[in-house]
């Protein structure tokens, strides 16, 4: 009987522990893109993790990599921005993850702060042996179309981004 008590702490405690480092890595996107650190940015990702941004769709590391070093990306840092992701809610099923989120691209325009984009954002994310890494990220603008509360709905109940 006390072995099962321990199974199940220890059970309980990876799974604590897999939550906190998925949401730690969700939380070094935004001062690491900000920050211009294009290297470690991509390495959030799989070799060949996708990162879905309605307009852009990159594929591999390569590419996240050259969107943060985008002449367009450095335009954002010099004027002063700030992508703020919001807390995540994470469901680990043993080596996969979902987790979801909202996030905020703020601007510095003319002397104020604006929002320039508010998104859903769906993270599918694997255990490899250095750690969790994103397979696939999917981000949609909450504009009043239907797939953005559709993917915030399918990462809370832990599915996978549809099509």
């Amino acid at each position: 009987m006390m072995d099962d008590r321990i199974a199940a702490l220890e059970a309980r405690l990876r799974q604590l522990e897999d939550e906190r480092e998925i949401a730690r890595l969700m939380a070094s996107y935004g001062p690491l893109v900000d920050s211009g650190a294009a290297d470690e940015v991509a390495a959030l990702w799989e070799p060949d993790g996708v990162y879905d941004i309605d307009e852009v769709y990159l594929a591999g590391r390569e590419q996240i990599r050259a969107m943060v070093r985008s002449d367009a990306h450095r335009s954002w840092i010099r004027g002063g921005c700030a992508h703020v992701v919001g807390p995540p809610h994470v469901t680990v099923d043993g080596d996969e993850a979902v987790a979801v989120c909202h996030s905020l691209m703020v601007v510095h325009e003319k002397g104020r702060y604006v929002v320039r984009r508010a998104t859903a954002n769906h993270w599918q994310l694997r255990r490899i042996g250095t750690g969790w890494r994103v397979t696939t990220r999917t981000n949609r603008i909450l504009d009043g179309r239907p797939d953005s509360p559709e993917l915030l709905n399918n990462g809370v109940r832990g599915e996978k981004a549809r099509g």
